[in-house]
């Protein structure tokens, strides 16, 4: 496979497991060996470089990796003469360059060298180029033409945005809508009106920067390509991409918290983001909570099912995981090794001689809590003025959207409660709090944090937080304690060896700041040296190495999946397309679903094909009786209800294809069972039929759902089926129970045998089409009809047509024409308007759920009675048998369509071909 990590000759890994543990050891090894030749245990090798030239190396490293020459299609060469194997195309917002004009055509570039950059670029093996916009406007082409050319040599590839689509997709639904339901301050309240109107063209313009940045994607890809796509500005990247080439290699990574389902529902567009994203191979976050919530969303919002690897939607598997960021570690450690650092280092201690140095960074930000640190701060000095002059917190507060009337405000609120505590326990030579509106260099950061005693960061949200990772990185020496939000993604890693605390909690905040500054020496030792192990072996670049590998195996596992899946049904051409925003699982009009109808485009197909002389049409559904008769009495068909164990000609009366002396006691027992559990499932329903039972909670919380059929399975064995002979058939959203051995594979042989009895066929049928959305346990009808089964096949032995004609033919006394036998066609037909299960039914409806056994024979009618019948009669050629399975990619059927419109359309073009 081109680009892949493996070459056509290494075997593919046994498992992921295998492969991550062979690569953590060839890492150990190499870093032994490495320390045996350096001697000083100093893995990089640079003993023998100044601090100074080391760290200049440290700085200017992106910029001399952009800067690399070109790379050729076949050979890739990277900066250190080592060879690539892979591309990979990194799509984001924003390119890691600033680009000003100086000129027509002339541009300035200042490469930015932030973590995430240093982290992609130090992928081994592999060859990164940047996607995104350069943040500005470029409206004429040689102003395009000339930045292109100046981005190239950076390894970078611009999209252009105009002014508007930026005002509406960034700052507009990025910025205003994204950002802050993400970090759950929810949409904007203010001017409510105002934002409804906006939304929809807010969403249009996001939709379409997405498709613009897809569209230089397009035109840059070479096969064998990674393409990872970030952050919440792209959400809808992966599916333009998959839509343009379904075999591209996408992974999509959010960098920001992602919020609980309760919290992503209030989205108007929520379902149609959540199925972009999910068109990716793999889906990566920060940690597992957010993981988690995603899944959540999914399950909840979507329907979809919910598995330990992902999120399943009709048999294709997008893989879902956490994979924690961090820092380049080996620069800070580095940094406070230079002369300027040092001499940071001596100013700052002079300055600070004698007091406890408390350190904030952070973005002045709604989500940062620096309100909170602050007031926290404050009580502290209130409870204990021993430490009035003998503590000091330095805040960083690094501007950010200031012209935005919210931030302006949390500015002012900031400066007003600094200024009230600096006034309150200041003196004429101190003050308790230094605030600082400004972001400093790295060089003055790194000693910042060398000298910091504790760090205090109060998030409200926070994806991450690595600041508190440099902290610990910068703290080797010090061994400083860490105060760390419970609500930053960095708690889940940092939370050993930190003291975790709510920030709204301002009591808590002080107390534990108290709790840092009498800490013990040794307990701050363990403590720092739990976190500084993570953060030197979770970096940056194992990271994005760990994502790119994963997503790499996650092509490769799904490849294997995709070649167990059955193609599209021959001669169908119509477009399949992702539903629209509809009404989900959790607000669809359960009344309108649950009254089963024949879908109207069908009525004129149905009717052409059932008038066909050579055309037999067979319904086998779930349903019972009277759904099939409201539905499907018209036509000249054969209809079979309650998988197979009524059946009838629409010409005739039904006939019962149940065994004499089946024992039904189990009924009542069971349905107390299932009234007991609809009473306390909410928006749950049972269906009574004559030889089945089913519970229903595709409308219900599904997670709730989930639980209640648990417990249901549990009742049912240990009491009321205990003993009786019965099958329990588990759906995705349902629980049956039937009689033992009913499956709509074992029942097609009488129905089969009934009909070639009553129409007298003798010649080989040469033509069978099966379409249906069956149980799993219903699936052996496709396997019914093959004409050679595969020898690894699971599936029941087909017994003698003659067998089940014979004792079809002795039960003519089944035919139901009784009163009582009407009554209770009646009750049924009541029921399922009130309680029916679009899961277990496979009539043809328009809820979707279909299975339709269309047999064509050119034979002639015999006068032989069915014992006589034998297997001459299904004497199918391979070529002439089409089974099709719908929404379902995991099945025995041959084919697939994709939703029950699908089936629709196949079989309007099925009757106008005949």
């Amino acid at each position: 496979m081109p680009g892949n990590n493996y070459n056509a000759n290494s075997p593919v890994p046994s498992s992921r497991i295998d492969r991550l543990l062979r690569q953590r050891l060839r890492k150990n090894n190499k870093a032994s060996n490495s320390n045996d030749a350096n001697g000083n245990g100093n893995v990089n090798g640079n003993e023998g470089l100044d601090h100074e030239q080391r760290l200049r190396e440290g700085d200017d490293f992106v910029e001399q990796y952009l800067e690399g020459a070109s790379a050729a299609r076949d050979r890739w060469e990277k900066p250190d003469s080592g060879l690539f194997t892979q591309r990979l195309l990194v799509v984001a917002n924003r390119l890691p360059v600033s680009a000003v004009r100086r000129g027509e055509e002339s541009w300035s570039l200042e490469v930015s060298g932030g973590g995430l950059v240093s982290a992609l670029l130090g992928v081994k093996e592999v060859e990164a180029k940047w996607i995104g916009w350069a943040g500005v406007n470029v409206p004429d082409e040689p102003g395009q033409r000339a930045l292109t050319k100046a981005l190239a040599e950076k390894r970078c590839i611009p999209v252009f945005l105009d002014e508007e689509i930026v005002h509406q997709y960034y700052n507009g639904y990025c910025n205003n809508i994204l950002w802050p339901l993400f970090h759950y301050l929810g949409l904007p309240q203010e001017d409510r009106l105002a934002t409804t109107r906006s939304f929809q063209s807010q969403f249009a313009a996001y939709k379409k920067a997405n498709q613009m940045f897809a569209d230089v994607v397009n035109e840059h890809y070479e096969e064998g390509d990674v393409v990872w796509c970030h952050d919440y500005h792209l959400m809808f990247l992966p599916k333009c991409l998959k839509d343009h080439n379904k075999n591209m290699k996408v992974g999509w990574f959010l960098h920001t918290p992602f919020p609980s389902s309760e919290i992503h529902r209030t989205l108007p567009s929520r379902s149609e983001l959540l199925r972009a994203v999910l068109a990716a191979d793999l889906v990566g976050f920060h940690t597992y909570d957010y993981a988690r919530h995603f899944v959540s969303a999914c399950t909840r919002i979507l329907g979809l099912e919910g598995t330990p690897e992902g999120v399943e939607d009709q048999g294709r598997l997008t893989r879902v995981a956490a994979f924690p960021i961090g820092i380049d570690s080996d620069r800070f450690i580095h940094a406070l090794e230079a002369p300027q650092v040092q001499e940071h280092i001596r100013e700052l201690k002079e300055r600070f001689s004698g007091r406890k140095v408390m350190l904030g960074v952070d973005r002045l930000d709604m989500i940062k809590g620096i309100p909170q640190k602050i007031l926290a701060f404050e009580k502290f000095l209130e409870e204990n003025q021993y430490w009035h002059d003998k503590v000091v917190l330095l805040q960083i507060a690094v501007p950010t959207r200031t012209d935005v009337p919210e931030y302006q405000k949390l500015t002012s609120q900031v400066h007003e409660i600094v200024g009230r505590i600096n006034g309150r326990f200041g003196t004429l030579t101190t003050v308790p709090i230094h605030h600082l509106d400004r972001s400093l260099d790295f060089q003055a950061l790194c000693a910042l944090y060398a000298v910091t005693d504790i760090a205090l960061v109060t998030s409200l949200r926070d994806g991450m937080n690595l600041v508190s990772y440099e902290f610990v990185a910068c703290q080797d020496e010090k061994r400083g304690v860490l105060i760390l939000s419970e609500f930053a993604g960095a708690a889940q890693s940092l939370g050993a060896g930190a003291i975790l605390v709510n920030p709204w909690n301002i009591t808590e905040v002080a107390a534990s700041i108290g709790q840092a500054l009498n800490m013990s020496a040794e307990e701050r030792e363990k403590r720092h040296l739990h976190n500084f192990s993570h953060v030197t072996t979770h970096t940056a670049q194992e990271w994005a190495e760990t994502f790119v590998s994963e997503l790499n195996d996650t092509v490769l596992e799904a490849q294997q999946r995709i070649r167990q899946v059955p193609p599209l049904l021959p001669g169908f051409n119509a477009t399949l397309t992702e539903p629209v925003d509809s009404p989900d699982r959790r607000g669809g009009d359960q009344i309108r679903e649950m009254d089963l109808k024949l879908h109207p485009d069908l009525k004129e197909p149905l009717t052409r094909l059932c008038s066909d002389p050579k055309t037999t049409v067979v319904v086998l559904s779930g349903s019972d009786r009277g759904v099939l008769d409201e539905n499907f009495g018209d036509y000249d068909m054969w209809l079979a209800a309650e998988n197979g164990m009524f059946l009838r000609s629409t010409r005739g009366d039904w006939m019962t294809t149940m065994p004499e002396h089946s024992n039904m006691e189990w009924v009542d027992s069971v349905k107390h069972v299932f009234e007991y559990f609809t009473e306390r499932t909410p928006r749950s329903h049972f269906e009574l039929r004559e030889t089945s039972l089913v519970w229903n909670y595709k409308y219900s919380d599904v997670e709730f759902g989930r639980l209640q059929a648990r417990d249901m399975l549990q009742h049912l064995w240990t009491g009321p089926i205990s003993n009786a002979s019965v099958d329990v058939v588990q759906g995705s959203r349902s629980v049956e129970v039937r009689a033992v051995g009913v499956t709509k594979g074992v029942t097609i042989v009488r129905i089969l045998g009934e009909i070639v009895h009553s129409k007298s066929i003798s010649a080989p049928i040469d033509y069978v089409l099966c379409v249906g959305h069956s149980l799993g346990k219903d699936e052996d009808i496709y396997t019914f009809f093959e004409p050679e089964l595969p020898s690894d096949n699971i599936g029941i032995a087909r017994p003698k047509i003659s067998d089940a004609t014979k004792s079809c033919g002795d039960r003519k006394s089944g035919r139901s024409g009784s009163k009582s036998s009407q009554k209770q066609i009646q009750r049924n037909t009541e029921n399922k308007r009130n309680n029916n299960s679009s899961s277990t039914s496979n009539g043809i409806n328009s809820s979707g759920s279909s299975n339709s056994n269309s047999v064509g024979n050119g034979g002639r009618r015999s006068s032989q009675s069915p014992d006589k019948i034998t297997w001459n009669v299904l004497d199918l050629k391979g070529d002439n048998y089409f089974s099709c399975a719908v929404g379902r990619k995991r099945t025995n059927a041959r084919y697939m369509l994709d939703t029950s419109d699908d089936v629709v359309s196949f079989l309007r073009d099925l009757a106008r071909a005949s």
